[in-house]
């Protein structure tokens, strides 16, 4: 949401100091504009009200911002190609989709994987947990992998190549190094 500072500028000088007090509930910019308006009006700040004003804009600032490591992109990528993975699997066994049910749950892992890539663009830290968790589940399923292979070769290289795929997501997530602490 963006600050307009014409509208501040109207504002009585009792009204612009709420803006600047401790604790104050106003975003960064409309505190940042409130105190050059007041500061443009001559009224002049200790040292102390300066570096806590200050401190405040980039409290709140920090606490808006959202850093994305690489590695989460790369990640997302990863994961958005398998997706793609998975939709020519479907598409190479079109036959095995005959029920309502087969096609919700295919639906619903795609919407799966592209969900979690668009998390995990995004620098959602909890993604590579929750990717953990469903791959060790999915780990069930892989003699079903070798037997896929076995019985239709190019299934069984797009199951191998998706389960590459979802580990190098994960390893990337991982290496994701923590947020410092403020």
């Amino acid at each position: 949401m963006s600050t307009n500072k014409n509208i501040l500028e109207k504002m009585s000088t009792q009204e612009l100091e709420q803006y600047v007090k401790p604790e104050s509930p106003f975003v960064p910019e409309a505190i940042k504009h409130a105190y050059e308006i007041l500061q443009s009006r001559g009224k002049i700040f200790s040292p102390e009200e300066e570096t806590r004003i200050n401190s405040m804009v980039l409290k709140t600032q920090k606490e808006k911002e959202i850093i994305i490591h690489p590695n989460h992109t790369k990640a997302a990528n990863i994961m958005y190609l398998s997706g793609v993975l998975s939709i020519a699997s479907m598409i190479w066994a079109y036959e095995d989709f005959k029920t309502g049910l087969s096609i919700f749950i295919a639906v619903a892992i795609l919407a799966f994987i592209f969900g979690m890539g668009y998390l995990a663009g995004k620098g959602a830290e909890w993604v590579k947990f929750v990717l953990l968790i469903t791959f060790l589940i999915g780990l069930i399923g892989l003699p079903s992998i070798y037997f896929n292979f076995l019985s239709n070769p190019v299934l069984g290289v797009l199951s191998i190549l998706q389960t590459i795929l979802q580990v190098w997501a994960i390893v990337l997530l991982f290496k994701v190094p923590k947020p410092e602490a403020l």
